[in-house]
């Protein structure tokens, strides 16, 4: 690949065409802007995808700048959504924030990175400051995103902080001077209406460059709030678990996305396999995911119980009414309880249990586990 192949690898859009390349022949670093909303306390490997190309135009000599969305968070992006995202508590913002860099830094040389919070501009803007922004663009331009235009269709509510959201979202390249801005195809909207921003305010506009959604195990973009998410920060045990559960249908894209690879032939299983290990390794290191994948193929492959099994009180009475049991060590409704052993998916000791209620001699000290991935022992409470 030529260097220029290389930066915009997997990219849907790099517009306008031909902007990048007259920006590379400056021969000056680029600033190369990304920036993600607090949303939740982690990053995933979805955002990892964005990340790498952070780190690609690094490795190039230009200079990665993240920006930490800590005052944006407190709107919402409305990008891709039918309705207005909850927004969460300042202190939740906060306490996310602090955990991204070191999480980034996986993927990028912290030390060769520029890390900013757009509350340090977005918070000083005064009345004036946001009437003069909100001039340089119009509603008829807000419209004609397919969310918003859907939406106002449908008569269904549109805040006017939402229309602000791209307007603050481009007022950060503005301030950090970008000459990229990096997002996913959801964010192509707000990525060009940096490029009319920064030209209001005098300044040369920023390359906009899309890349494709990460799925998730269950085929939707991978979200926070979906819950499908394969986290950068969690242990190895759960990354290398997820990862082998993803659909076969997706593993061509992740190989080419989060691995950046065109994946190889062989059976799914094989392909999973290297992929988790690539994903653990990235995260924890060689070691801990040689450790997973032996838990994993001790735990889930062959259904044995794992070295390490948590301790769990077990709840008065006797005899114990076993769906409470199981909710009380899984954090479980009992009604899954209950189903899970109807099903036959509950063994004692690796004895099948069929029981709602079993003696208590019979729980304690004994392996218990719950489906395939949940095991407990039972003790008595101190």
């Amino acid at each position: 690949m030529t260097d220029v192949d290389e930066l915009v690898r997997n990219a849907v859009d790099v517009l306008p065409a031909g902007a990048l390349e007259e920006k590379l022949k400056q021969g000056r670093p680029l600033r190369v802007k990304l920036g993600i909303d607090v949303t939740s306390p982690h990053l995933h490997i979805g955002h990892a995808v964005q990340l790498q190309r952070l780190a690609a135009f690094q490795r190039a000599g230009h200079l990665p700048v993240l920006i930490v969305g800590d005052y944006t968070t407190r709107i919402g992006d409305p990008s891709g959504r039918s309705a207005e995202r909850p927004i969460l508590s300042g202190e939740e913002i906060d306490q996310n924030a602090r955990t991204y860099f070191e999480q980034a830094s996986q993927i990028l040389d912290p030390e060769r990175t520029e890390l900013r919070f757009n509350s340090e501009w977005l918070g000083e803007l005064d009345f004036a400051g946001v009437l003069g922004l909100t001039r340089t663009t119009t509603v008829a331009q807000m419209l004609e995103r397919d969310d918003f235009a859907n939406r106002f269709a449908e008569r269904a509510p549109i805040s006017v902080s939402e229309l602000l959201y791209p307007l603050m979202q481009a007022y950060d390249s503005v301030c950090v001077q970008a000459d990229v801005e990096i997002g996913g195809t959801d964010q192509l909207y707000n990525l060009l209406a940096g490029r009319t921003v920064m030209e209001a305010y005098g300044q040369e506009p920023q390359v906009a460059m899309t890349f494709p959604l990460l799925l998730g195990s269950d085929g939707e973009k991978m979200s926070a709030s979906k819950g499908n998410c394969v986290w950068l920060a969690e242990p190895p045990e759960e990354q290398f678990g997820k990862t082998m559960r993803i659909p076969d249908s997706l593993l061509p894209a992740w190989y080419r996305l989060v691995w950046e690879r065109e994946p190889p032939e062989g059976e799914p299983m094989q392909l999973k396999l290297e992929l988790a290990r690539f994903i653990v390794t990235r995260s924890h290191g060689e070691e801990a995911a040689a450790r997973a994948e032996e838990h994993f193929t001790r735990v889930v492959r062959e259904g044995q119980a794992p070295e390490e099994v948590p301790e769990t009180t077990l709840p008065p009475g006797d005899p114990v009414h076993l769906p409470a049991a199981l909710a009380s060590a899984f954090g479980l409704s009992t009604s899954e309880g209950r189903r899970l052993i109807a099903g036959g998916g509950v063994k004692v000791g690796g004895e099948v249990v069929r029981e709602l209620d079993v003696s208590r001699a019979l729980l304690l000290e004994a392996t218990v586990q719950a489906g395939k991935r949940r095991f407990t022992r039972f003790r008595e409470p101190v």
